[in-house]
C-alpha cells in the first residue's frame, strides 16, 4: 500500500491548505504574481459561508478563502476536470467577493484586491494555449496593455501541462508545482528536495495514508468515484451529440451537432448563472436581464 494519498482530492486539499495558514501562505506567494512590496506576510482564514454555492455536480468548490495583512482576498479552488462554466464561475465568485466587501457607509476606495488561485487538473483546459501551464487574467486598458487593475484577478494552473524547472528565483513556485503533479497514490518514496523545505515536508507529512481515519479514507475514494462518473457522463453526452449530428448527413450533421452543443452550453451556462444568482438573493428581473431565461424558468428553478 503506498505511503501517500494524492493531494488533489478535495479531503486532502483542504487538509493541507485550508487548516494550515504557513502552508497557504507559502502556496500564495509562490503562485500569485504579487506586486513586488507587497508579498503576504500574514493570512487568516475567511468563512467561505458567503460565497455562492456552484450550482449542480461539478465537485469543484471554493477550498480556502482567506485574507492578508493587507486587507486582498484570496480565493484558492481545486478543480479536477474543465468544463466551460468554470471560467465564468470564478469570475462570478471573485467579483461576489469584491461587491461584499462593501458594507453600508463605507466608499469604493475601501475596496481591496480579490484574487482566484484556480488549480484546474484536466489537460483539456485552456486548449487554444497548447501546453501552456499557466494563464493570467486582469483588467487591462485594451489600448494600453500596461495599465493592468488588480482589483480582480485570476490566475489558472494546468497542473498535467506543467514541467519542472530548475529555477533558483522561483524555487517555492516549482516545488508547490512539483508537490501538487508529482505526488499521489502510487508514491511510495518523496523525492529528497520536498523532502528537504520545510513547507512541502510538512504538507508530505499531513498526505500520508496513515494519518486519516477509515472514514476519510472512504470519503477520499468516494471523491474520484465521482469524479470519474461525471466524466464519463460529459464523455456520454458528447458521444450522443456527435451522433445526433450524424443522422442529418455528415456535412449537415456536423454543423448541427456543433450548433446544438453550443445551444444546449449555452443554455446549461444560463441556468447555472441563475440558480446561483437566486442564492445569492439577486432580483428576479435582474436575473432575467443578465441571463436571457424567461421568469417562470427561472421560478422554477
Amino acid at each position: 500500500m503506498s505511503k501517500y494519498l494524492d493531494p488533489k482530492a478535495d479531503l486532502t486539499f483542504k487538509k493541507v491548505f485550508g487548516e494550515h495558514l504557513n502552508l497557504v501562505l507559502s502556496l500564495l506567494n509562490a503562485l500569485l504574481p504579487l506586486p513586488e512590496g507587497m508579498e503576504i506576510k500574514t493570512v487568516e482564514y475567511l468563512s467561505p459561508e458567503n460565497i455562492p454555492e456552484n450550482p449542480g455536480k461539478k465537485y469543484s468548490i471554493v477550498d480556502v478563502y482567506c485574507t492578508d495583512n493587507h486587507g486582498r482576498h484570496f480565493i484558492v479552488e481545486m478543480q479536477s476536470y474543465w468544463n466551460t462554466e468554470f471560467f465564468s464561475r470564478t469570475l462570478f465568485n471573485a467579483a461576489s467577493m469584491y461587491a461584499k466587501q462593501l458594507e453600508k457607509g463605507k466608499s469604493f476606495g475601501e475596496l481591496k484586491d480579490v484574487y482566484a488561485l484556480c488549480l484546474v487538473n484536466d489537460i483539456k483546459a485552456f486548449p487554444e494555449y497548447g501546453k501552456e501551464y499557466i494563464q493570467e487574467y486582469y483588467l487591462t486598458n485594451k489600448n494600453h496593455t500596461a495599465d493592468k487593475h488588480t482589483d480582480l484577478s485570476m490566475v489558472f494552473i494546468v497542473l498535467p501541462n506543467y514541467t519542472p524547472q530548475n529555477r533558483a528565483e522561483k524555487k517555492m513556485h516549482d516545488l508547490w508545482l512539483r508537490f501538487l503533479t508529482e505526488i499521489d497514490e502510487n508514491t511510495d518514496d518523496a523525492d529528497p528536495e520536498l523532502l528537504a523545505n520545510a513547507e512541502t515536508s510538512e504538507a508530505l507529512e499531513l498526505l500520508r495514508r496513515s494519518a486519516f481515519t477509515p472514514g476519510e479514507l472512504l470519503a477520499y475514494n468516494q471523491y474520484w468515484l465521482n469524479i470519474s462518473t461525471e466524466k464519463s457522463a460529459m464523455e456520454r453526452e458528447r458521444a450522443e451529440g456527435r451522433e445526433e449530428g450524424r443522422e442529418e448527413g455528415l456535412a449537415e450533421g456536423m454543423e448541427k451537432g456543433e450548433k446544438i452543443g453550443i445551444e444546449k452550453g449555452e443554455k446549461q451556462k444560463a441556468v447555472s448563472i441563475a440558480r446561483a444568482m437566486k442564492q445569492h438573493g439577486d432580483a428576479i428581473d435582474y436575473v432575467v436581464l443578465v441571463t436571457g431565461l424567461t421568469k417562470e424558468e427561472i421560478l422554477n428553478l
